[in-house]
């Protein structure tokens, strides 16, 4: 056998769904459980090339691959989404709720519109995305929030609306872990650090500041993320649930 036999059979006969899998972290993450042997659907909002793009890299794989456009704003396409999802591939075992959005700046200068929309794509999509998908998952089953290190520490002014949606992601998935644990289905949550995306690239804005606040000086990688996905999505993750784990580089130390 050889090693990417090995590899691939970690999570072979799996169908994973990644919210926001277009890019960044949601890509990485949708390729590396593709190379762990799972067949992947995943959702995107404007980048539909790109999209495109990681199915494809998917199907060079040897797996099964398939993109929806959702807005996770939108209740009803996200929950369209999922069931779309597990008809197109025929079952669901992991979710990874990904997609999310930021809006930064002194709390006073913050819309209503600004609040409604963080909370409706950061916090009620990732608990309508995971109710949807309960519908299709039986034991051994993984869900997985993708959170962020400034639900841990809020280190410069601004954050405010955000780290409080991400808060409010270790609540659900505390809830969520020890409502569905007699079902044998996970949930945890994983708190990335500063990680060089498009959106947040190195020597961008605020580089200095964030690399800053890490143990390690340095940004991540959305590799980084995703290998830590892929252990809670097998085998060797089937007793972790309820856990809030930080891959953020000593931001929170």
């Amino acid at each position: 056998m050889t090693a990417m036999t090995a590899v691939t059979a970690v999570l072979g006969g799996k169908v994973a769904f990644v919210t926001g899998g277009s890019r960044g972290i949601g890509a990485a993450v949708a390729l590396r459980l593709a190379e762990d042997g799972a067949d992947v659907a995943l959702t995107y909002q404007h980048s539909e090339v790109r999209a495109a793009e990681v199915v494809d890299r998917i199907k060079a794989l040897g797996r099964r691959g398939w993109a929806v456009r959702a807005d996770s704003a939108d209740p009803a396409a996200v929950r369209a989404a999922v069931d779309r999802a597990a008809e197109e591939l025929g079952r669901l075992d992991i979710v990874v709720n990904n997609a999310g959005i930021g809006v930064l700046g002194p709390v006073e200068d913050l819309a209503l519109e600004d609040v409604d929309r963080v909370l409706r794509i950061n916090v009620r999509a990732p608990f309508v995305v995971s109710q949807a998908a309960l519908r299709h998952m039986g034991a051994g089953g993984r869900i997985i929030n993708i959170g962020s290190c400034m639900a841990e520490r809020v280190a410069f002014p601004g954050g405010s609306l955000y780290a409080t949606s991400k808060s409010a992601l270790a609540g659900l998935t505390k809830a969520l872990a020890r409502e569905l644990g007699p079902r044998e289905i996970t949930v945890n949550l994983i708190h990335p650090g500063p990680v060089e995306t498009d959106m947040n690239p190195v020597g961008g804005p605020g580089y200095e500041l964030q690399k800053g606040f890490t143990a390690l000086g340095r940004y991540g990688q959305p590799s980084d993320v995703a290998a830590t996905v892929a252990h809670l999505a097998g085998d060797s993750g089937r007793y972790v649930t309820g856990a809030a784990i930080a891959v953020d580089g000593g931001f929170a130390a």
